[in-house]
Parts: C-alpha cells; structure tokens; sequence
C-alpha cells in the first residue's frame, strides 16, 4: 500500500512539471509559430488588438467605437462624416502594415526553417518586424488622437461612461 501510495505521489508530483516543459505544444504547426491565426487574421484585418488602450483608456476615443455610439453621443453631420473618413482612412493603413508586419514575422520564421540563421540576417528581420509592430501601434494611437479633436469634451465624458470607464484615476 506505502510503495502505491509513493507511486501516485511521485506521479502526481512529475505532472506539472512535464506540464511546464510543453508551454509551446500543438503550436509547432502553425504557418508563422510566433503567431496564433488569430493573430494573424486580426492583423490583416487591422484589427485594434489593445494597441490603443493607452489612448482609448485616458480619454481618447476611437473612431469604430464612436460610430457605434452615435446617436447617444449626439454626433453631427458632421462628425458623423469626418469620423467615416478617419475610420475608413485607418482602416487601410492598418492593413497595410498589418500585412507587412506578418510578412516580417513569416521572414524571421523562414530564417529558422531554414536552418541557416545569421547573426546579422536576424538582427536585420527582427528590427524589420519591430518596426512594423511599432508603426503599427502608432497608427491606431494616432487615429485616437484624431478621434478625440473632432469631439466635444462633453462627448468625450459620455463616451468614457457608455464604455464603463471611471473618470477619476488614481495618481
């Protein structure tokens, strides 16, 4: 009984620890490992993905949203109009640089695949895709930034409260 009972112990003890060893497991398959397909189809999509929840978060509205919410917002003709334009204006530059990003991502992918992997040739697709990455965040922090000159700061305030964020912060 003691040796069957040390057994499952020993057993119940290894478990975790073959559990950590497997973090990447079923992911070898993918076309680019460094990415989910999801991933990768939000990207082409130009999808947010939090890279503006910076701005989103302190008072800086994005587009999609803010057309999701105009008639409790009270958007103008106006408004309406001019956040279409930054949505639509957006929307291809996202892609653009989303399909680029996940171009650099399969270029530092096929550098492994390959077997070949040169210090220089990494360093070169990696700052490639680092950039892209950034310029990608950029693009949907920018568009908040834009967002938020065509609102009233009464808007803004109401915006923030359909969306559930608290207008005092903690410093």
């Amino acid at each position: 009984m003691k040796l069957l009972m040390a057994i499952a112990f020993l057993a119940a003890s290894a478990a975790p620890a073959t559990a950590q060893h497997q973090h990447y497991r079923g992911q070898e398959n993918r076309d680019i490992e460094a990415l989910s397909p999801d991933e990768v189809k939000q990207y082409l999509a130009g999808a947010g993905m939090g890279y503006a929840k910076a701005a989103e978060l302190n008072h800086f509205p994005g587009p999609m949203h803010v057309l999701e919410l105009a008639e409790p917002l009270g958007l103008t003709a106006e408004q309406r109009a001019a956040t279409e334009r930054l949505m639509q204006s957006h929307k291809s530059e996202a892609r653009a640089l989303g399909a680029k990003l996940v171009a650099a991502e399969q270029a530092v992918e096929q550098l492994f695949r390959s077997g070949q992997v040169e210090g220089s040739d990494l360093e070169t697709a990696v700052a490639a895709a680092a950039r892209l990455q950034g310029a990608y965040r950029l693009s949907h922090l920018e568009t908040h930034r834009q967002m938020r000159a065509l609102l009233t700061d009464e808007q803004v305030k109401r915006y923030d409260a359909l969306r559930g964020y608290h207008q005092h912060r903690k410093h």
